[in-house]
């Protein structure tokens, strides 16, 4: 099909948590209930693309999130040297997303205005707002776009045939999620859109967001953007890993996610 694009989920980190970190008002079972850590890459006609980038090992000790691998080396077992990947979008920049400075020498990055306005702005005064924001990362991005390798995109955008972003706020003031053309159908890597499935599935927001209204309304632009609901790719669900093939069989935690899934 013209324009239609491969589509991986990479792990690389993982953390254990109960089910009442997860949702807003909790969970009365609060069962065990971790998350995975991923990026993303989309494989095409025209370019191989990187949603988010990761952390790496000193953040992961810092955060007390544990590295499954580097990035680069999951990336690696899809064929793709991060060295030269041209094209890295950035969903949110906290700091599980946007790190790794300095494996993407060649990448130029596409980021929400929205974004780079909130964690270089006045809601960066207040420390539950900037938590989970690294400084190194958005002084790194900082740093792009005085290079001249960041581009800015406000609202929706195409980036290329088959491959569009769209704000949707909500856990972040500019958090964007990509719609990707693939052969099953329209795939939305929704990010921190929805951390879990259960978060859009049973409208249970999950309890970090810059507005619970815009997080909200992100379900329903997730839905109305993808092929159906389960064409939609929550951002830290270890269900992702069951529910689609791997890539390989001999490398645990790469899935494809163009293909239909294999379980529920």
């Amino acid at each position: 099909m013209e324009d239609c694009y491969q589509v991986y989920a990479v792990q690389y980190g993982h953390h254990d948590r109960t089910a009442s970190a997860n949702f807003v008002g909790g969970d009365p079972h609060d069962r065990p209930m971790p998350l995975d850590y991923f990026v993303w890459a989309i494989v095409g006609d025209h370019g191989t693309y990187v949603l988010d980038t990761g952390f790496d090992a000193a953040m992961g000790l810092k955060r007390n999130r544990q590295l499954v691998r580097p990035v680069n080396e999951g990336l690696r077992t899809i064929g793709i040297d991060a060295a030269t990947v041209s094209d890295v979008i950035i969903s949110h920049m906290h700091f599980d997303h946007a790190g790794n400075h300095a494996m993407f020498p060649q990448a130029r990055y596409h980021v929400q205005d929205a974004e780079m306005a909130y964690c270089t702005g006045r809601c960066m005064c207040h420390e539950p707002l900037r938590h989970a924001y690294e400084p190194g990362d958005v002084q790194a991005m900082i740093g792009r776009l005085f290079d001249g390798r960041l581009q800015f995109h406000d609202g929706d955008s195409e980036l290329a045939p088959g491959l569009t972003l769209h704000r949707v706020g909500g856990h972040t003031r500019g958090l964007q999620v990509v719609r990707v053309k693939t052969r099953r159908g329209w795939v939305v890597l929704g990010s921190d859109a929805a951390h879990l499935y259960a978060n859009f599935e049973q409208a249970r927001p999950f309890p970090s967001f810059d507005s619970m209204t815009d997080m909200l309304f992100g379900f329903d632009r997730m839905r109305e953007l993808a092929s159906s609901e389960s064409h939609i790719i929550p951002g830290h669900d270890p269900l992702v890993l069951s529910r689609y093939p791997l890539a390989r069989g001999d490398v645990a935690g790469v899935v494809r996610l163009d293909v239909e899934p294999v379980g529920s």
